[in-house]
């Protein structure tokens, strides 16, 4: 009975000290967790960008930390050049809609439907009303958009630390991954390497096929508000392709948001009905025709884990954790579907 209890207390005693080890790491890991995104995301911009690191440093012969600067300075260009296309139009057009406003009301009031409304409702009482706060409200808009372009350089010090993480790996990626790799050794060396390649492929596959796919809205998007002669078709279309990088809810959310300053900038509701049609219609081909053709099989992730992860995703990181979701979740799926992969092989009979 002595030994049986002296050998249940110290089970208890190793079970207690375990949970507490499990539950200190935990608290340790919600300590660090900003330097853990951090360190994420450089993980996730090296993998996006090591192709054309790759293709600079193998066929243009570039020294590869001059190709690594090189990426840099074209992904900043083009931020910079979206932040310049964006910001001074808009800020420039705010008093211009201000002082347009009341004639865009009276264009309401000439649609019987919207009278009736309008006549109950008080409708245009309160857009006058809310006439003079306008440039107030679109500089706030304004200032965001800034943030999310020119703004991104804001968070210098998390930026260049993410870029110094991203820089280094890409530097060391070979060494890396041989040192990786020769940690294990014939069959478990070939699982890693085909899990690595299935992880890299499927970030860049759906890095590469998200901003094709954005291009093509925001192109869309240029064309369609060009031919209904709305101002400010450039920003707008812009912004249609940013939005569109956040998967299954951008579309639809650039959408809305570019029909509110159709119905007031447009021919009310002829404008406004083409530009619903417009977006539904390319919602579908992009759902049904683009997204399969541009992706293939790179992100082959099923949609019920696609909701879940950019809910998780988003929960942690917000917009970013949105955008990082897929490539996680398309990593998340290489290494199960290598489990049971090789848990569904026949087990080798043993000899004799």
């Amino acid at each position: 009975m002595v030994g049986e209890q002296a050998i249940s207390a110290r089970l208890v005693a190793k079970v207690v000290l375990v949970a507490a080890a499990v539950v200190a790491a935990l608290y340790f890991v919600y300590l660090i967790r900003q330097t853990i995104g951090l360190v994420l995301i450089a993980v996730l911009l090296a993998l996006a960008i090591a192709p054309a690191v790759d293709w600079l440093d193998q066929r243009a012969r570039l020294p590869r930390a001059l190709a690594i600067l090189a990426v840099y300075l074209g992904i900043g260009g083009v931020i910079f050049g979206i932040g310049l296309l964006i910001v001074p139009p808009l800020v420039d057009g705010v008093e211009e809609l201000s002082s347009d406003l009341p004639g865009y009301v009276e264009d309401l009031r000439e649609s019987e439907t919207f009278r009736e409304y309008d006549d109950r409702y008080e409708i245009t009482e309160k857009f006058e009303d809310q006439a003079a706060e306008l440039p107030a409200q679109l500089g706030d808009a304004a200032g965001t958009l800034r943030d999310v372009t020119v703004g991104v350089f804001s968070r210098l010090l998390g930026l260049f630390l993410i870029l110094v993480i991203s820089f280094f790996l890409l530097m060391q990626s070979q060494r890396i991954l041989n040192f990786l790799f020769s940690q294990f050794e014939g069959r478990r060396q070939e699982r890693v390497r085909q899990i690595a390649d299935d992880i890299s492929d499927a970030i860049t596959g759906y890095v590469f096929g998200a901003f094709v796919i954005a291009l093509i809205g925001g192109f869309v998007t240029y064309l369609t508000l060009t031919i209904l002669d709305i101002p400010f078709a450039v920003p707008l279309a812009i912004l249609a392709a940013f939005l569109g990088l956040i998967p299954l809810v951008g579309a639809t959310l650039a959408g809305i948001l570019i029909g509110i300053v159709v119905g007031f900038t447009g021919s009310f509701p002829v404008d406004l009905i083409v530009w619903a049609a417009v977006v539904i219609v390319y919602q579908q081909i992009e759902n049904n025709l683009l997204q399969p053709f541009v992706y293939g099989r790179a992100v082959a992730l099923n949609p019920l884990l696609v909701i879940v992860a950019i809910l998780i995703g988003a929960s942690l990181l917000g917009v970013l954790g949105a955008l990082v979701a897929i490539p996680v979740a398309a990593s998340v799926q290489a290494l199960v579907r290598d489990l049971w992969r090789y848990r569904t092989l026949p087990t080798p009979s043993p000899a004799g």
